[in-house]
């Protein structure tokens, strides 16, 4: 029989460059923080229809028909998320800066926007947003 020595320590490991594991000597740290509440839909929505239009900018699709085909989704829905770009240059942004959404109720639907979109007076688009969404 030998008579070693027993160290205790703790240890945790985390992955490096290329997917490696690493061993760190003590306790995991606590993960960060996370935002309470998550990105609105129409957000979402907003931002697709702006990564849309830049795949067909760009020639890597070659119309919003073929967007459809690729999502698996009705050229009427893309052509509903497209039409978002009609929306002011300020709404787009403001759209894309609303807050985080905490509970399942959104503060501007889908269906407020299409309406709003339809309006090819930019003016009368930012009088019904203040109506929706207030000043």
């Amino acid at each position: 029989m030998s008579d070693g020595i027993t160290m205790n320590f703790k240890v945790h490991f985390t992955r490096g460059q290329q997917g490696q594991r690493l061993m760190h000597v003590g306790t995991k740290p606590p993960p960060a923080p996370v935002a309470g509440g998550r990105v609105p839909r129409i957000a979402r929505l907003m931002a697709l229809a702006i990564r849309f239009e830049d795949l067909v900018r760009r020639g890597e699709v070659a119309d919003f028909a073929e967007i459809a085909e690729l999502g698996q989704v009705t050229r009427a829905r893309v052509s509903q998320i497209v039409n978002l770009l009609n929306l002011a240059p300020d709404l787009q942004e403001a759209i894309l800066h609303l807050p985080l959404v905490a509970g399942e109720r959104e503060t501007v639907s889908e269906r407020d926007l299409r309406a709003i979109a339809a309006e090819p007076d930019w003016e009368r688009q930012r009088e019904m947003w203040r109506r929706v969404c207030g000043p």
